[in-house]
């Protein structure tokens, strides 16, 4: 096991080595595109705006999922890397155990929270009179229900992803993302269950108990050949461990959070405009979801190989793979922005036929397309500093991301231009970042070249 492991991160060209790593987690985002898009594309088959503004306004909860993961997901993940990199097996042990009891006390917490306060946070979310009913059917699966399979879910692809095992990562969340495509129409459609938006969520809380049994029976058919534990006893770790994990686990939770916030303000200001104006957005959103991902997954792939070799010390097959990466990434986003922008009203027309849902839907995606290819680069700059357990850099991203360009362009743009603004502000906080991203990577270098070379 330690011998391919180490010709993976260690010896590989580099593009095979990405490709290992990064394919099948680009294959498993992409899956997760048409997992998050089948919600709204069922739901919109009804042609009905409250069901699809139900999705569109519960997506905020789901979203901050991504706090628990990110913090014993990504946090645990880059630890682990790191540890393989050292040849610290000990370490992987007590950190992925540590990560999955931590993840399942609060997946429990969020379920136990979200059934007592369900009613203001729904009107902290934005939904009406109109709305509520549907958005609390949707949100009694997905989270009172599903909150622990769909955070255990990722966390555990997280962690076996960072031993190089990107194909098997990949398989289990699509195995559920798959499930949930089929299971949406016999849920959702008058013709099969009826359940409209209830049964959207009823077939996520399966699909991820899926995906989660999965790794489970992964990780027991494959236990004398990993280094992952989910054994109670090795839940006692060092402190070096936790704040390893925290280190960049915080930042990154708090950088959804503030996603979490940002979407929660947008979804609030489209809201006052009725549910067609919510619907619009919600689908737009998850068509720019499609090259978002895709970024995203080459990024994931990639960051075992980075935390492995800044650990081990072979900074330029480090510094070698991002740039890789980097082309990749960035001329990918590029393209899709040209065809999103040109074939928008066909997009959204896709899901719903609408016609004033379609007309919104078609400026709101010329607006967020444009983010795309800086977007990449703000991605692969973030997964960088995770890699190396740099999460003070992440942490300012996240700041700069919702705090100073994001949220204050949402009511600017809105003030300006009102509803329309709103798809262009994230567009304006993405260039500012990608600005940041370059400068921040060579200050990350250049510390990197003098720690090697002390005396220049």
């Amino acid at each position: 096991m330690e011998k391919n492991k180490t010709y993976l991160f260690e010896q590989m060209p580099i593009h095979k080595a990405v490709a290992q790593l990064s394919v099948p987690t680009v294959l498993g985002t992409l899956v997760m595109v048409l997992y998050n898009m089948a919600d709204t594309y069922f739901v919109g088959m009804l042609n009905d705006p409250v069901q699809n503004a139900a999705v569109t306004l519960a997506a905020p909860v789901l979203l901050a999922f991504n706090a628990v993961n990110n913090l014993f997901g990504v946090g645990a993940s880059s630890m682990m890397s790191r540890a393989l990199g050292a040849r610290d097996y000990d370490t992987v042990r007590g950190a992925s155990a540590f990560s999955f009891y931590c993840a399942l006390l609060c997946s429990l917490l969020i379920s136990f929270f979200y059934s007592l306060f369900h009613m203001p946070l729904l009107n902290l979310l934005g939904a009406d009179e109109l709305t509520r009913s549907a958005t609390a059917a949707y949100l009694l699966w997905t989270v009172t229900c599903g909150a622990c399979p769909a955070i255990l879910n990722v966390v555990l692809s997280n962690m076996v992803r960072s031993e190089g095992y990107s194909m098997h990562a990949s398989v289990g969340v699509m195995s559920g993302c798959l499930l949930n495509i089929v299971l949406d129409p016999l849920f959702i459609l008058p013709s099969f269950l009826n359940m409209g938006a209830a049964g959207a969520g009823l077939a996520t809380f399966l699909s991820n108990t899926v995906a989660c049994l999965y790794f489970f029976v992964l990780l027991l058919v494959r236990r004398n050949s990993t280094y992952i534990s989910l054994r109670p006893k090795r839940v006692l770790v060092g402190s070096h461990v936790i704040l390893g994990i925290f280190g960049v686990g915080i930042p990154a939770s708090i950088q959804n959070l503030l996603n979490v916030t940002g979407m929660t303000i947008l979804n609030n200001f489209t809201s006052q405009y009725g549910a067609n104006a919510v619907a619009a957005m919600g689908i737009s959103q998850k068509l720019n979801m499609i090259p978002l991902y895709f970024s995203m997954g080459l990024t994931q792939g990639v960051m075992p190989l980075v935390s492995y070799n800044y650990s081990s010390g072979n900074h330029r097959r480090m510094k070698d793979s991002i740039a890789f990466v980097q082309r990749l990434a960035v001329g990918t986003a590029a393209v899709m922005m040209v065809v999103f922008y040109l074939f928008a009203g066909n997009l959204i027309r896709l899901f719903m036929k609408n016609p004033q849902i379609v007309s919104l839907g078609t400026s709101f995606l010329h607006g967020m397309c444009i983010c795309l290819p800086f977007m990449a680069m703000d991605f692969l700059a973030v997964g960088v500093f995770q890699a190396v357990g740099k999460g003070r850099y992440s942490l300012l991203f996240a700041v700069l991301r919702k705090i100073v360009l994001e949220i204050p362009a949402l009511f600017l743009l809105n003030y300006l231009f009102p509803l329309y603004g709103l798809a262009y502000a994230q567009t304006v906080a993405e260039i500012g970042l990608s600005i940041a991203a370059v400068l921040l990577l060579r200050v990350l270098y250049s510390g990197m070249e003098h720690k090697s070379n002390p005396s220049a």
